[in-house]
């Protein structure tokens, strides 16, 4: 790849819950769960953190339960970092499609669950409930768009999305004022005692979101206002594909310049191999994406065509196994000769096929576990081949 070059190491994040070396793939776990596996599986693949939604956590089973069962670390037996989606993509996702699930408005995010009842997700909801349970990095409310939808739509977005990032700011900084809400000095030495090495933070992270869609002038508009406000990262917002299923990467690249190298970015919603590959090759160190856990569970499995600690990501570097085809009926090989998952070290690609087509719960957790284990295969590499630059 041209760019390779451009690539450095990054600094790791250290977070209240442990540090997350950069770059990073944080499997979506969108509703406290990563489908089919738990919190152990997760740490035994080298999971080093996960993506919730307190927009639908919200909601089920609710912020109160949430709170009643210790916070989202507790409630989940997650013992590491966790980032929190502030709930702008679900409202792209849903209300911008079909207005019957709600609307958008400058106070906030109107939307009925179950089209009926009405429920307001403010930015300083938003912002009280991620830190109310515990999350590690703690995303602002944005207002998302797609990069075909028109100037006037884009520009009303990143007006939005300023005026909300502001009030996100300083309902953050009104929380960590609270005195009754500093952590313990119990709550630090716990979350630094697991590895010595990291350095103990005392409070989350906050992300600001640039939007702006496919516009230059839009894009260094919402920065540029960002950045005044200050904020410890920045997320790249907005659908990152073009209307043919390709990466937006002239664009993608253009928002990494506009913020300075030594604050994190996390290309949100982005997790197609190649496409983190570019990413971070651009300077992105943050990727989440539900892809390679729905692809696991479909019968889609990511394998290296080559030796994951020796790729130069040339070429063709890896592809998928379709476990389903009657090719794998007799296999006794097991997915990747060059994965070291539980799934690859015990079991062979005949008892998968088998597990796949009788619908067996036992395929749904097994294949998770190794399409997770290559995305962490593939942050080692991308921070191997950073060292060597």
């Amino acid at each position: 790849m041209r760019d390779e070059r451009r690539m450095s190491p990054e600094t790791p994040l250290y977070l209240p819950h442990g540090a997350l070396a950069l770059p990073t793939f944080l499997p979506d776990a969108t509703r406290g769960v990563v489908r089919a596996v738990d919190g152990a599986d997760l740490e035994a693949v080298g999971a080093e953190g996960l993506v919730m939604s307190v927009f639908h956590l919200m909601q089920r089973p609710g912020a109160t339960t949430v709170k009643a069962l210790g916070g989202l670390h507790t409630m989940t037996g997650w013992r590491r970092p966790i980032v929190t989606d502030s709930g702008g993509f679900q409202a792209y996702s849903l209300i911008r499609q079909n207005s019957k699930f709600g609307s958008l408005t400058d106070r906030g995010l109107i939307f009925r669950p179950d089209g009926k009842d009405k429920v307001l997700l403010t930015p300083e909801k938003s912002i009280q409930l991620q830190l109310s349970f515990g999350a590690d990095i703690v995303i602002c409310l944005d207002d998302c768009t797609h990069p075909d939808d028109g100037e006037s739509e884009q520009r009303e977005s990143v007006r939005r999305t300023i005026a909300w990032a502001k009030r996100c700011k300083a309902a953050f900084e009104q929380w960590l004022a609270s005195p009754h809400l500093t952590p313990s000095a119990e709550d630090v030495e716990e979350a630094s005692s697991a590895s010595r090495a990291r350095r103990p933070v005392a409070r989350p992270l906050l992300f600001g979101v640039i939007q702006g869609g496919a516009s230059r002038e839009l894009r260094r508009a919402c920065a540029e206002a960002l950045l005044e406000i200050g904020f410890d990262g920045f997320g790249y917002g907005g659908w990152p594909l073009d209307g043919k299923g390709e990466l937006l990467r002239d664009i993608i690249a253009y928002t990494r310049e506009l913020i300075p190298r030594a604050l994190p970015m996390h290309a949100l919603g982005i997790g197609h191999p190649d496409s983190i590959v570019a990413c971070a090759h651009l300077g992105y160190g943050m990727f989440d994406c539900a892809l390679p856990t729905r692809d696991a569970r479909r019968g889609r499995l990511m394998i290296f065509d080559e030796p994951p600690d020796q790729t130069r990501f040339r070429g063709r570097w890896w592809s998928y196994l379709y476990i389903g085809d009657d090719k794998h009926i007799k296999s006794r090989a097991p997915i990747s000769e060059y994965c070291d998952c539980p799934t690859c070290q015990r079991y062979s690609r005949g008892y998968l096929h088998h597990l796949f087509k009788v619908k067996d719960a036992a395929y749904l957790r097994l294949a998770t576990l190794h399409n997770v284990r290559f995305m962490m295969q593939l942050m080692a590499r991308l921070r191997q081949v950073g060292d060597e630059h």
